[in-house]
């Protein structure tokens, strides 16, 4: 899965001044000032690097886990000797990252490669943490794999800092339970999911759910808070807290109580 590309940058001026909200990005360091309702997860608010809720989280989290500190990138000093891997992590994620840790993103169909439902032997318990960011949704099933090699690639002590899209319903909805041989297939400006099931039925889908664009990443699923609570369990991973607290001082704020982040120790 290739990493989307960054969004617009927001526009600078605020018309009204009492709407206005300001924080400093913790990935680029610059200073905003920003309509209140720009502060969503996936609305570009930093007027210098573009960065969402989302992406100044991830940072945020992964920094907060291992250096112990609300960081502010171009002020922070390398730890060379704390290393990482992002999963398909967004540039601007994957830039603040690698300026600090000793870390390198990857992705699923492109170079540098990494498959997390094929883990090569060498990368078991080789990170200090672990992003993945908006991943998970499209992961062909079954998914549990996913999250049992996220656990594999950490070190003992070691943190995945994680989201998805999710629910408050009981379970998570699969779109493609029974997915096995598949192909998408356009036909005038319409994609289809042709699938052949294991016991060799053929299955058609052609109301599908892309993020970045028609063609681009398929939605698999929607989560449920609860079924990943299961996943995290299931895997391993001893310490789960979804991260719902705000940090204001970063623009960071969750105002519904889904799709928060997960930050989950090894």
């Amino acid at each position: 899965m290739t990493a989307a590309r960054a969004p617009e940058r927001p526009e600078t001026a605020i018309a009204d001044a009492s709407n206005a909200v300001s924080f400093e990005c913790n990935l680029c360091g610059t200073h905003n000032a920003v309509a209140r309702e720009r502060l969503a997860r996936e609305i570009p608010s930093c007027a210098q690097c573009g960065s969402t809720v989302r992406w100044r989280a991830t940072v945020h989290l992964v920094c907060k886990s291992l250096l112990h500190c609300d960081a502010v990138i171009p002020r922070t000093a390398p730890r060379r000797d704390l290393s990482g891997v992002g999963l398909s992590d967004d540039a601007c994620v994957a830039r603040a990252l690698s300026s600090v840790f000793d870390y390198s993103n990857t992705f699923y169909d492109t170079a540098p490669q990494l498959d997390i439902t094929r883990l090569p032997d060498d990368l078991v318990g080789r990170y200090d943490f672990v992003s993945a960011s908006d991943v998970f949704e499209h992961i062909v099933p079954p998914v549990e794999l996913a999250f049992a090699n996220a656990r594999r690639l950490l070190k003992p002590g070691g943190v995945l800092v994680f989201s998805v899209p999710f629910t408050l319903e009981p379970d998570t909805v699969e779109h493609f339970p029974e997915l096995h041989e598949f192909r998408l297939i356009e036909q005038d400006g319409k994609w289809r999911l042709h699938n052949r099931t294991r016991d060799g039925r053929e299955q058609e889908f052609d109301d599908l759910i892309f993020h970045g664009g028609p063609g681009s990443t398929l939605e698999m699923r929607v989560f449920s808070r609860a079924a990943l609570e299961r996943h995290f369990a299931r895997a391993g991973f001893q310490d789960v807290r979804f991260a719902a607290e705000t940090c204001e001082r970063f623009g960071i704020v969750w105002p519904e109580p889904w799709s928060i982040p997960v930050v989950a120790r090894a």
